[in-house]
């Protein structure tokens, strides 16, 4: 059986440090280690307008920004599909027929439709098309027979509800779909990096972000502003590790060649840690490491990027043609689908 991997993202604004540790780090090995026969890329525009339905134009303009992400990061066109999802049509005749394998009950118990319908607000108010993503997710994985799923800890009640159809469908139609297994990032402080308040996963609609593209005066900015410990007030006060969003991302982005490179008075990021605790260490200071890693990070990214969005034509055309290719693929997984199903009435 063929590796596939496919994965993606919602456009609905630029990407951020929490998709980078979540996702996309993960992506960048998978594409380096030649371990997969097949890898798509889907900007899930289609999903996005579930709850975004009102405002088309943020999703079309987010497209463009998502796919400059992509590319600026360095996933690679030449190994990858990159596509948009309601460019394939032949998703929602699988999400169509799908529907019919699930209950409203289970989609109400999903605990990720769960968390996100309270964070939405929707009360009484609640899209359909919304209810149901989880539906259209397992549409788009077994559309294309993938196997493996980069994905934070998060989406893990998608990809069991994903597997429960595959299963129910197999078992009415014959065994025509695969299931399929998480890939989780290695870190997991990295399951879910907290916004740079501390109370929330970092979240655009929460406006705790710190963007891939974010310029450097506006990363040290945000870096400055995030929350420590609210009771280690002076530098000879003893602080907390816990709950420190400065350590949390320090844990998360720091690597031992990263850390001796802006942090001359420690040996390690252990030692740092003992010694905010014990008390001496200001938060000036670790932040001023934190934002020298992430700025050592961020900057090839945003100079890439901005190389890219040089020329949108050969963008768009490497969308184009991605699209096309997934095209042709779900075209011909349309066809098996559809003789399972017994409703290849003229084949």
């Amino acid at each position: 059986m063929e590796k596939i991997i496919l994965t993606g993202d919602r456009p609905t604004g630029k990407l951020h440090l929490g998709h980078y540790v979540g996702s996309i780090k993960k992506r960048l090995e998978m594409q380096a280690s030649n371990d997969y026969d097949k890898m798509y890329v889907m900007i899930a525009d289609s999903q996005a307008l579930t709850d975004n339905f009102d405002n088309p134009s943020k999703i079309r303009e987010s497209v463009k920004e998502i796919i400059l992400d992509y590319l600026a990061c360095g996933l690679d066109p030449e190994k990858i599909t990159f596509f948009i999802q309601s460019m394939i049509p032949e998703l929602t005749e699988y999400t169509f027929y799908y529907l019919n394998l699930v209950t409203l009950a289970r989609l109400e118990r999903n605990p990720t439709v769960k968390n996100e319908l309270q964070q939405k607000e929707f009360k009484n108010n609640i899209p359909v098309g919304f209810l149901c993503y989880p539906v259209s997710q397992a549409a788009d994985i077994t559309l294309f027979k993938a196997t493996h799923i980069p994905v934070g800890v998060d989406q893990l009640p998608m990809l069991e509800q994903t597997n429960e159809i595959v299963r129910k469908f197999n078992s009415l139609y014959g065994n025509t779909l695969v299931e399929c297994e998480a890939i989780l990032p290695d870190n997991e402080i990295c399951f879910r990096l907290p916004g740079i308040d501390g109370k929330n996963k970092m979240s655009k609609s929460l406006g705790n972000c710190i963007y891939l593209s974010d310029e450097e005066d506006i990363l040290k900015e945000k870096v400055m502003k995030m929350y420590t410990d609210p009771n280690h007030i002076k530098v000879s006060d003893p602080g907390q590790i816990e709950g420190n969003v400065v350590f949390t991302y320090l844990d998360a982005f720091e690597t031992p060649e990263l850390f001796t490179k802006y942090c001359k008075d420690y040996v390690s990021l252990a030692e740092l840690k003992k010694a905010y605790q014990k008390g001496g260490v200001g938060d000036m200071y670790i932040k001023k490491i934190l934002f020298n890693i992430l700025n050592d990070i961020l900057t090839p990214i945003r100079e890439r990027r901005k190389e890219y969005a040089k020329d949108m034509d050969k963008v768009y055309a490497i969308l184009k043609q991605g699209t096309s290719n997934a095209r042709e693929v779900a075209k011909t997984n349309l066809k098996e689908f559809k003789k399972a199903l017994r409703i290849d009435y003229f084949d």
